[in-house]
């Protein structure tokens, strides 16, 4: 359960990265599975094909994310990103609160939480 709740999870960053690179059949494939929900026989009924069908286009649009990701690593860059930048909020938070009274550090703080907080909605 939890190895199908990681995939999900992985191709829904990976489709949020790189779905305008799919073809338009896999974008809709994936949309309805792993963000619709939608079982591998709805989605074949919605298309007029067989479920053996949409499995090959969903394993295809898989394998091609993945190799968008080994290619480009922006999920990867991004991962690292946001763990640097809840760093850098957490060593600024930890100054003295005489240091953080500056109103540079105050203004670095208020610009780095605001970037992780639009990024939580992606």
């Amino acid at each position: 359960m939890d190895s199908m709740l990681n995939k999900v999870l992985r191709i829904g960053q990976l489709y949020d990265f790189y779905n305008a690179l799919l073809t338009e059949k896999q974008r809709d494939c994936l949309n309805m599975h792993y963000l619709q929900d939608l079982s591998l026989a709805e989605i074949a009924e919605e298309f007029g094909v067989s479920r053996q069908a949409v499995h090959d286009i969903l394993r295809r649009a898989e394998q091609t994310l993945e190799e968008y990701e080994q290619k480009l690593g922006l999920a990867v860059r991004y991962s690292d990103e946001r763990k640097l930048l809840a760093e850098v909020v957490t060593d600024l938070e930890q100054l003295p609160s005489d240091i953080r009274k500056l109103s540079a550090i105050n203004e670095a703080l208020v610009k780095i939480n605001s970037l992780l907080e639009d990024t939580r909605e992606v």
